[in-house]
């Protein structure tokens, strides 16, 4: 999950883009992009923006579908029985690297399924309390903690949801325990923490610090390789004492495992240049996100270094897969 440099740079990767006619006839229909959640979230708001531009790009629509259910499970099974032809994409993210950790009996290989064509955006997490709680810095949360194993709260999504993912990648980087309080949604645990009814909650910055929730929680400290430009007065984790705390959540594209790699690489060039355009830059950074546009080996290794991270995140807070 340490995010290289260039992989926030979508401009580096338009070099590609020399592969837009090695692959005569494609495409030759509308695309279909597949989102494995429900709409509104970000990855749905994303995958709707990109697919817009896409649109222009190849000349032929690119309409979404939402297919929820089962961790993004149900989305992703979909996708991978498709015709590997190019016409067929997933919008993923970050959690289908816990995929194998909370869905028992996935219908296609976790591993093998797909092809990553790019990740779309990054979104790091940020580490909120209220505005009365007695911890001013991330150090005094971590402290507090230290002295107190499994006395202070935080909210979650549920168990196996991203938030209580990170939360848990926190516990193991700043050696200590939380008590963890699942709630039905990230929404509602933002909410609880506005209320007091916990201690802390480890979410994105959208969620936790934009709108109403703003003047009642302060954050401590954010993921990432720098500072937000949404927010530029909470430092990252490594500035506030955390260095190894890494975790940035994304979201990208996929296909089939076997579509043609002339196929990926146009989809990955004309992907890259989306996200560089101004206005798409401008759109992710008003959702406190940052544009990628990493090409596909690229893509895939973050994808396998967020799996294996997620395995010892997952034998630490003793989640089952259901």
């Amino acid at each position: 999950m340490r995010i290289p440099r260039r992989g926030l740079l979508a401009a580096t990767a338009v070099a590609t883009a020399g592969t837009a006619s090695a692959q005569p006839g494609f495409p030759s229909r509308p695309l279909r992009l597949v989102v494995a959640w429900a709409p509104t979230g970000a990855i749905d708001t994303i995958a709707r923006r990109l697919a817009q531009k896409l649109t222009e790009a190849l000349g032929q629509t690119v309409f979404v579908e939402n297919r929820s259910g089962a961790s993004g499970s149900i989305g992703a099974a979909e996708v991978a029985r498709a015709v590997p032809d190019g016409h067929t994409l997933l919008a993923l993210d970050s959690t289908y690297g816990m995929m194998p950790f909370l869905v028992n009996g996935l219908p296609f290989n976790h591993t093998e399924a797909f092809r990553l064509i790019t990740i779309s955006a990054f979104t790091p997490v940020v580490a909120a309390v209220r505005r009365d709680a007695p911890y001013t810095t991330l150090r005094d949360l971590t402290e507090a903690a230290r002295r107190r194993p499994e006395a202070l709260t935080y909210g979650s999504g549920g168990v196996g949801s991203s938030v209580q993912f990170a939360t848990v990648a926190y516990e193991l980087a700043a050696g200590v325990r939380l008590l963890h309080v699942p709630y039905r949604g990230g929404g509602e645990a933002v909410s609880a923490l506005m209320a007091g009814q916990v201690d802390t909650v480890f979410a994105s910055p959208s969620a936790a610090m934009m709108g109403g929730s703003a003047a009642v929680l302060r954050p401590l400290a954010i993921s990432g390789p720098g500072r937000l430009a949404a927010l530029p007065e909470v430092p990252t984790f490594a500035e506030a004492g955390l260095p190894d705390y890494a975790i940035m959540h994304w979201s990208g594209l996929a296909v089939p495992r076997a579509t043609p790699m002339p196929i990926v690489e146009r989809l990955h060039a004309e992907a890259a240049k989306a996200l560089a355009a101004p206005d798409m830059v401008a759109f992710l950074a008003s959702i406190a996100s940052l544009p990628g546009g990493m090409p596909p080996a690229e893509a895939e290794r973050l994808l396998a270094e967020d799996t294996q991270r997620w395995r010892q995140v997952v034998a630490l807070a003793g989640i089952r897969p259901q």
